[in-house]
């Protein structure tokens, strides 16, 4: 039965031969019959093209002597086509009616008419429009315009191959269920076949080349799966023999890929290839023979680079080495079982591998380095950054990051001095290699400090990365600054959460710690990138559309300023909870950062002069105001009293809080020299505003006086809390106190400053103010304070008051003239 069925197949071999021979001798002959076809419609259209004009034959009859008809055939001279001349046409005589002239005024001459004919006229041709984006399918078919041909030259060889070995594979299935075939003779059908298809290939290879490569592919295939099958399933070999087995398969592949010049091949022999070690493996988890078989498989991919420049084939292998040591990588690390020494030489000998075969053949040919090869360059020396950094980070040399990086720097200086010598070398590339020499040396520092380098990396790569784009022109490279940029603002949120909110004992260090360190590094970036951008016009491209500098401009600003304060007040925050706790000298020191930068954007937009700056600056000036009123000058109280009368080891809150008025008051002087500019503004507006900033100047005058009287009339004499009873209810004495006897001679001078601030100014409000705040301050005399206080208080109350209103009285008198004159020319409101 078998012998039969092995009969069957070699004569259906030798019957697909033979027709396919008579297939190919009638392709042939067809060949032929189209080469003379248009040898003779090339001989047409040279007779057309030189001029020639055809000869024509005509028959007539005529009769001979004795009477007879006979046929006569004479060339035919050429038809002469005579053109006959127009007629001419006499020109119409037109009379023109006479004119009614009384005065005699001659009318003007009549303008001379050329006969001479004019010029002709040339159409205006439309503009052409600019080619539009073809999408995927459109492209297919622009390629492709014979779908036919595609399908029956390019498609159909493929599955025809495929289902060609998935039927193979099921016969030798069917075959080994019905115990036709032993173990052995299974391996040698399948060695059989595969070296069939490569051997039907060879022989197509000059007349089929698509076709022959596609059944390299297959052979191959099919070589690698029986080897895998013989050894794991059926133990027919060793491991070292089924392992040398494939490695001389994917070498005669890689070699038939040279010689047929096709790229699938050498696609299809790396694959199987990089398939090997897992088609052999038993389990054992030998990382020196795996890296080891990398290495070398790498290697033929780098003698093939220098003969052969075939992206693709580097990608393939680029990303089966990336992913197969990562994940070996990954995996030992988190086992705790990380060689070091071991995975560090391989992680080198690959960087080197992939950085000779990212410039062998554009070396060779002296040719331009694509947006892809750029990028292949950079990732892998990325990749083989972070690969040194985490395993110098899990092994017993973590202090030799900072080596690591420096290093890496002058390797890279090193062959950029190299590549700068040969003067036919790509610039794109010496920018490329003195950024990376910029940004490894730039990270060093932070990363000896322990810094988080990845974050780091990849704001300085977001800036190397755009300054790159600009020198080369690659719209490629300035997308991938966009999204690297991205993803720095995403890590550094990650490094904040994680750094920020983490227990840490004893806490890290003030401002030199790796998160506040990643922070500055971040925004150096940031303040690079706004640099860069302020020299670029052109938009940046994407697949979907594109981005306007503008645009991209104002996001960086937004985010420089969102990372500068956020960076801020997270170590703030984290400093003061760690070192003083949670209460008012938190809440204090945490105000007094809000001011400042509010101050410090309100400061900035008033140098920029955008009126759209200005109002969000403004805003967030009244924000923080109101949150000054609410919450950071209430704490200086709160502070006083829990440090003098409670707990509270610390008053470093109380020197702070002086800096939180000089910012409130700087806020309020911002807004209202830039008030002007945000004009037109609300009539309800303008006429608020003053109330608002004597509120506040009257508001942090009182908080004041509160504060400094505890203080003075505490310090030095701190209790012990409850223990400390006296203090209490002394406390509590001076808080009235101030209230009934210090506030009102407090707001009587107030009042007496706006009232000299209105008069100065021609201020009508301001008086207003002044004398409503004189009306409250005397009603707050007469009905509140004047109850219990003391004879001393009511004395200092009354004359301050007094001499007060008199001073204002005088000041009316003494400049009666210039009240009036203002008083005129303001706005009359409308009486209700």
């Amino acid at each position: 039965m078998e012998a039969f069925l092995l009969v069957i197949v070699i004569v259906l071999i030798l019957i697909g031969f033979s027709r396919f021979s008579d297939v190919k001798q009638l392709v042939q002959h067809q060949n032929e019959e189209l080469g003379r076809l248009r040898a003779d419609l090339s001989q047409i259209r040279s007779l057309f093209e030189t001029g020639d004009q055809p000869v024509s034959l005509t028959k007539h009859t005529i009769l001979d002597e004795r009477g007879a008809v006979i046929e006569v055939t004479e060339e035919a001279a050429p038809p002469i086509i005579i053109h006959p001349e127009p007629e001419s046409i006499p020109e119409p005589v037109i009379i023109e009616p006479p004119v009614f002239n009384p005065e005699g005024v001659l009318p003007p001459p009549i303008p001379q008419v050329s006969e001479e004919p004019a010029a002709p006229v040339l159409p205006t041709l439309p503009p052409v429009p600019a080619e539009p984006q073809l999408s995927f399918f459109q492209r297919f078919l622009r390629d492709n315009p014979d779908l036919e041909k595609f399908i029956g030259e390019n498609l159909i060889n493929k599955i025809g191959i495929g289902i060609l070995v998935l039927g193979i594979g099921y016969f030798v299935k069917y075959a080994i269920d019905q115990n036709w075939i032993n173990e052995i003779g299974r391996v040698l059908i399948g060695i059989l076949a595969g070296g069939a298809l490569i051997g039907v290939a060879h022989r197509l290879r000059n007349s089929f080349g698509a076709f022959s490569s596609v059944l390299v592919g297959g052979g191959l295939a099919v070589l690698y799966f029986t080897i895998a099958i013989a050894f794991q399933d059926y133990h027919i070999f060793s491991q070292t023999t089924a392992f040398v087995i494939m490695v001389v398969i994917t070498g005669f592949s890689i070699l038939l890929a040279i010689t047929y010049n096709r790229v699938e091949l050498a696609v299809v022999s790396l694959v199987g290839g990089f398939a090997t070690p897992f088609m052999v493996s038993t389990g054992e988890g030998n990382y020196v023979v795996l890296l080891t078989y990398i290495l070398i498989l790498d290697v033929g991919m780098l003698v093939l680079a220098y003969f052969k420049k075939w992206n693709l084939v580097h990608i393939v292998a680029y990303g089966f080495t990336v992913l197969l040591y990562g994940a070996w990588l990954s995996d030992v690390v988190i086992d705790h079982k990380l060689p070091a020494p071991g995975a560090f030489v391989f992680a080198t000998l690959f960087y080197v591998v992939f950085m000779a075969m990212n410039l062998i053949n554009n070396l060779k040919e002296n040719t331009r380095f694509s947006a892809l090869e750029i990028s292949l360059l950079l990732s892998s020396t990325a990749f083989f950054f972070a690969a040194g950094m985490v395993i110098l980070e899990n092994s017993d040399h973590k202090a030799l990051q900072g080596l690591f990086t420096v290093a890496l720097a002058v390797i890279n200086f090193g062959l950029a001095t190299f590549l700068y010598r040969r003067e036919a070398i790509d610039r794109n590339l010496i920018y490329l290699l003195i950024g990376l020499v910029i940004t490894f040396v730039s990270l060093a520092i932070p990363i000896q400090l322990e810094g988080n380098f990845i974050t780091m990396f990849w704001a300085l790569e977001a800036v190397l990365l755009l300054w790159l784009s600009q020198k080369s022109g690659l719209k490629l490279i300035s997308t991938a600054s966009i999204l690297v940029l991205g993803l720095m603002f995403v890590s550094l949120g990650m490094d904040w959460a994680a750094l920020y909110g983490a227990d840490a004992n004893p806490p890290m260090p003030i401002i030199l710690n790796k998160a506040f360190v990643t922070s500055i590094v971040s925004v150096v970036g940031l303040v690079a990138t706004l640099r860069l951008l302020n020299t670029q016009t052109a938009p940046f491209q994407f697949w979907i559309g594109q981005l306007e500098v503008h645009n991209y401009r104002s996001f960086v600003r937004f985010m420089l300023i969102l990372t500068l304060y956020l960076a801020g007040i997270f170590e703030l925050d984290y400093q003061t909870a760690n070192r003083i706790g949670f209460g008012p000298n938190q809440v204090i020191l945490m105000g007094c950062y809000n001011l400042a930068f509010a101050t410090g954007l309100l400061f900035w937009a008033g140098r920029a002069g955008q009126r759209g700056l200005m109002w969000i600056t403004t805003g967030l000036g009244l924000v923080g105001m109101i949150a000054y009123l609410a919450t950071f000058s209430p704490a200086t109280m709160e502070l006083l009293n829990d440090y003098f009368l409670r707990s509270e080891p610390s008053l470093i809150g109380f020197p702070v809080h002086y800096f939180s008025v000089v910012f409130a008051l700087l806020i309020l002087w911002f807004i209202d020299r830039n008030k002007a500019r945000l004009e037109p503004l609300p009539p309800i507006l303008l006429r608020l505003w003053p109330w608002f900033m004597g509120y506040v100047i009257v508001y942090i005058s009182t908080s004041e006086l509160f504060a400094h009287v505890i203080y003075f009339s505490f310090a030095g004499s701190k209790t012990g809390g409850l223990a400390g009873q006296p203090a209490m209810q002394r406390f509590d004495e001076l808080l009235i106190q101030i209230n009934k006897v210090g506030l009102p001679i407090l707001w009587g001078v107030c009042a007496f400053v706006f009232m000299w601030v209105g008069l100065n100014r021609k201020n009508r409000q301001l008086r207003i103010l002044s004398l409503s705040l004189f009306g409250l301050t005397i009603a707050k005399l007469f009905l509140y304070d004047i109850q219990g206080i003391s004879e001393g208080g009511k004395i200092a109350a009354f004359i301050s008051l007094g001499v007060l209103l008199l001073v204002i009285s005088f000041m009316y008198q003494k400049i009666r003239k210039l009240i009036l004159i203002d008083d005129t020319h303001a706005p009359q409101e409308p009486v209700s």
